[in-house]
């Protein structure tokens, strides 16, 4: 696999896995597998919740190794000739089924050009499309109509990630796919990373937080989410990032601290209502849970750390109870 392949599996290695450390957070033991695979010639799903890091893991994989990365959204409309490629209807009718004039899709360009085809979300990938890239994993190469076969360049794989298949708009994939494929399953990360990935993200994004404690009151906030009795999928650390980014500009604009309710309430109702996903048969709203997540978090910290005790609310401003 070209460069990748006749790497040695020693000092390089090693140093190319502590500088994708230090980008990717909580993902060494997945980075030196992905690395691995790679380095193996084998295709990859990284399979996981939302907002685990699972395009973060691969992108920089592939830019740290020095793989061309071709990338593919997958969703119901995502047909064969969107993801091989087609020939251009109006110079059809003028010239012919001439190779000149195909307009290559991302698989037909990573073919080529011995790049990794990247595809997120693989299991909101229709049927038919699957089988083709089932071809493509299993024979290197594709025959398109009136254009001939392509032949996979060395370099080129297939890399995906997926959601587990109980989220919201997935479906099963079949063991044809996961026989041709390495699967490397990932979790929420730590505490302890979780918060240094909204530390990261809000002094990349020049947000003032001067409580440091805040950022780990919203990230204890978001992992509430995901074993409360009522809900069945909870946030991923976006909505901490979300949380804080709301609340700082919410602080300024009503011109109250930060740990405020009518700031902090508000920011994560705004923040993980949307996120959160329900359990069928339950009558609470979105809105009921995270509140009163919220205050078991929130008023608790508040109380231990002798603070106005006014920080106990009972509605954000302007909320509306959804029944």
């Amino acid at each position: 696999m070209g460069d990748v392949q006749s790497a040695p599996a020693g000092s390089e290695l090693y140093e190319l896995v502590d500088h994708l450390s230090a980008s990717v957070v909580g993902r060494v033991r997945e980075i030196e597998l992905t690395v691995a695979a790679i380095a193996s010639d084998r295709h990859i799903v990284i399979e996981g919740p939302p907002g685990t890091g699972k395009s973060t893991l691969l992108r920089a994989v592939a830019r740290e190794l020095g793989i061309g990365f071709e990338f593919v959204e997958g969703n119901a409309e995502l047909t064969p000739a969107r993801v091989v490629g087609h020939f251009d209807p109006a110079r059809v009718l003028s010239d012919g089924y001439d190779p000149e004039i195909f307009v290559p899709g991302p698989l037909a360009s990573a073919l080529r050009n011995g790049s990794l085809l990247y595809i997120e979300e693989l299991n909101r990938v229709p049927e038919e499309t699957l089988n083709v890239l089932i071809t493509v994993m299993s024979e290197r190469e594709i025959t398109v109509p009136r254009l001939g076969r392509l032949e996979a360049a060395p370099g080129f794989l297939l890399v995906a990630a997926m959601n587990p298949f109980d989220a919201v708009g997935t479906a099963r994939i079949s063991g044809a796919v996961y026989d041709r494929m390495c699967r490397i399953a990932v979790g929420y990360q730590s505490t302890a990373d979780e918060t240094t990935i909204v530390r990261r993200a809000v002094l990349s994004g020049a947000a003032a937080v001067d409580d440091d404690s805040w950022v780990e009151l919203a990230v204890e906030l978001v992992r509430s989410t995901r074993s409360h009795a009522d809900i069945r999928v909870g946030s991923s650390v976006r909505g901490a990032i979300d949380m804080v980014f709301v609340a700082n500009s919410l602080a300024e604009l009503r011109k109250l601290p930060i740990l405020s309710p009518k700031v902090a309430l508000d920011a994560a109702l705004v923040a993980l209502s949307g996120r959160v996903r329900v359990r069928e048969g339950t009558t609470r709203s979105p809105e009921d849970i995270i509140t009163e997540l919220w205050e078991s978090v929130f008023n608790r910290s508040t109380s231990d750390d002798g603070g106005d005790p006014e920080g106990k609310a009972t509605a954000p401003i302007g909320a509306t109870t959804l029944n």
